[in-house]
């Protein structure tokens, strides 16, 4: 249960923050590009590093709602091609290929939720599984990306949801 609300929250937070939110206007019709924001963004560097109660802009000491994961620390970075893409809507390999986001998540620290993942998502487009950029050993998202790593530790045990092979961005 714990395993499917940090997946869900922070694939949420992929797609949602990193893919729309991020071409919204945040003063001067751009969002600040020169370092850290109250929240943990670094638009500038294609980063956020910070309390996982940041990632929804609400700093109430929830996560989407839920105490459970706002003391983790998230570290969250992608690159300019997801940009791109999600400016492009999300199928357009002329714009959308090689496009990519790490999500690391670290609840180890004081009141954190005790749980560490590591997610690694690339776009295949809507072919998903057909495409040409399909990873074996991965897992369909949103319809246009690709989970290629999914693993980490609750409770104790270590977990992989999804190893793709190859296991890196731009692996071939």
């Amino acid at each position: 249960m714990k395993k499917s609300l940090i997946l869900s929250g922070v694939l949420t937070f992929a797609f949602i923050f990193i893919g729309g939110v991020i071409a919204t206007p945040v003063s001067a019709g751009k969002p600040d590009t020169t370092g850290f924001n109250q929240f943990g963004y670094n638009y500038g560097a294609r980063l956020f590093n910070g309390l996982a109660d940041g990632v929804d802009k609400n700093l109430d000491g929830k996560v989407w709602g839920s105490p459970t994961y706002a003391s983790d620390r998230v570290v969250m970075k992608w690159n300019a091609a997801w940009d791109a893409c999600n400016a492009a809507g999300y199928d357009d390999p002329d714009v959308c290929a090689g496009a990519w986001t790490d999500n690391e998540w670290n609840g180890k620290g004081k009141d954190g939720s005790g749980e560490v993942w590591h997610y690694k998502i690339i776009w295949v487009g809507s072919e998903a599984e057909q495409s040409p950029y399909w990873k074996d050993g991965g897992y369909s998202v949103w319809g246009n990306y690709e989970v290629i790593m999914d693993q980490g530790t609750f409770e104790g045990v270590h977990t992989w949801y999804a190893h793709g092979i190859p296991n890196g961005y731009g692996a071939e």
